[in-house]
């Protein structure tokens, strides 16, 4: 049971990260689960949905279709609403059941593509990770089929912001901020994955001198993009005074083509005296403007899966909430999104910090900006 939840949620599943990732392209997203779970999408995790729309669906598997493994009427009904629709391309997500039957989307998106004459791709979620995974994932699909190989470099100081969704920055307003932060330090922003572009501005990304991952969720895209343009890569989040030493870096890995993890380098050693929560790059960025600020230790405690590489000597990845429980022993300053407190200890001081994929839309007029913290 040490990695069960009694008290606190967990974080936004892979399904949600494919659809969030994916919501602004044009492209149809199809989930194949029963009926209701496209609800739980739209209600939690997406901030968009009642003012933009997005070609999201349910196949609303039911128990015959699942047992008999009816693949027929799936495909058939994804391929009515796409003549109907005319999707840029079309993103097909699993779920725990077919999963467990082991369907065959591979082979499913391959006849799609054949029969309609639309791209048409996978993403291996099964509900089981977290929205990184699928939202990662999904990304990289399109750096991989939707960037025009011919694309070259032509302005040095310019990038792509790779792994951009609302699940880790809220309303496209903050999102806009970030991208004023690095322009006004010179920087042309060529594409932001995946917020505030549509799929021909993502396919102009080989232009770009350099892509800045500023959440986990870019990595594979960037990973991507490096095979396809040898475009290097910084991973670190415009965060206040951090900002400052972020722009340096790029410049720097421009010249040097050397992937850097920005916020590793200058961390302070020492007994942690602030302790923050959530995704790694965002939170390791805002561990270092915070160590640049005050001159204290930060601790960064990370509850999602992918963090190889990404965390610094003082900070530590958690699984489950008993194993988060144990490490916030004796933590004397918390910065984490409010659902944490009821397993933070009663004599810390407590900063909230709302995370969407965490709370949902629960502390939405509380969210911050990123690029505005720490000054």
């Amino acid at each position: 049971m040490r990695q069960s939840y009694r008290i606190i949620p967990i974080y936004t599943a892979d399904v949600s990260g494919v659809c969030s990732a994916l919501y602004e392209l044009g492209g149809m997203t199809v989930m194949h689960d029963p009926s209701g779970c496209n609800s739980t999408y739209n209600t939690h995790d997406e901030i968009r949905w009642y003012d933009q729309d997005s070609l999201i669906y349910i196949s609303g598997l039911n128990e015959i279709d699942a047992i008999m493994g009816n693949d027929e009427k799936f495909i058939r009904d994804i391929e009515d609403a796409a003549r109907a629709l005319k999707p840029k391309f079309i993103a097909l997500a699993g779920s725990p059941i077919p999963f467990m039957n082991g369907t065959d989307f591979p082979a499913l998106a391959e006849m799609l593509e054949e029969d309609m004459n639309i791209p048409a791709f996978s993403v291996p979620t099964n509900g089981m990770h977290d929205y990184v995974y699928g939202a990662g994932i999904a990304l990289a699909e399109i750096a991989e089929r939707f960037t025009n190989p011919e694309s070259r470099c032509t302005n040095p100081r310019s990038l792509n912001l790779l792994g951009v969704t609302p699940l880790d920055f809220g309303p496209l307003s903050h999102v806009q901020a970030m991208k004023r932060s690095l322009e006004q330090a010179g920087w042309e922003v060529l594409s932001t994955w995946a917020m505030g572009d549509d799929l021909d501005a993502l396919a102009r990304a080989g232009e770009a001198a350099v892509n800045l991952v500023v959440s986990s969720v870019g990595l594979r895209s960037a990973e991507v993009l490096k095979r396809k343009f040898g475009t290097p890569y910084v991973v670190g989040t415009p965060v206040g005074k951090f900002t400052e030493r972020l722009v340096n870096i790029l410049e720097q890995t421009v010249e040097s083509r050397e992937d850097t993890i920005a916020y590793l380098s200058n961390r302070l050693a020492g007994e942690a005296e602030i302790t923050v929560i959530g995704e790694p790059v965002t939170m390791g960025s805002l561990a270092a403007a915070i160590e640049m600020q005050t001159k204290r230790p930060v601790q960064v405690l990370c509850p999602l899966r992918e963090t190889e590489g990404l965390l610094s000597f003082n900070d530590a990845a958690v699984r489950g909430e008993e194993e988060l429980e144990m490490r916030l022993k004796g933590a004397k300053n918390i910065v984490a999104d409010p659902l944490y407190r009821p397993i933070c200890p009663p004599e810390s001081r407590f900063y909230e910090l709302p995370h969407i994929a965490f709370s949902g839309r629960i502390y939405l007029k509380k969210l911050p900006v990123f690029a505005e913290l720490c000054r």
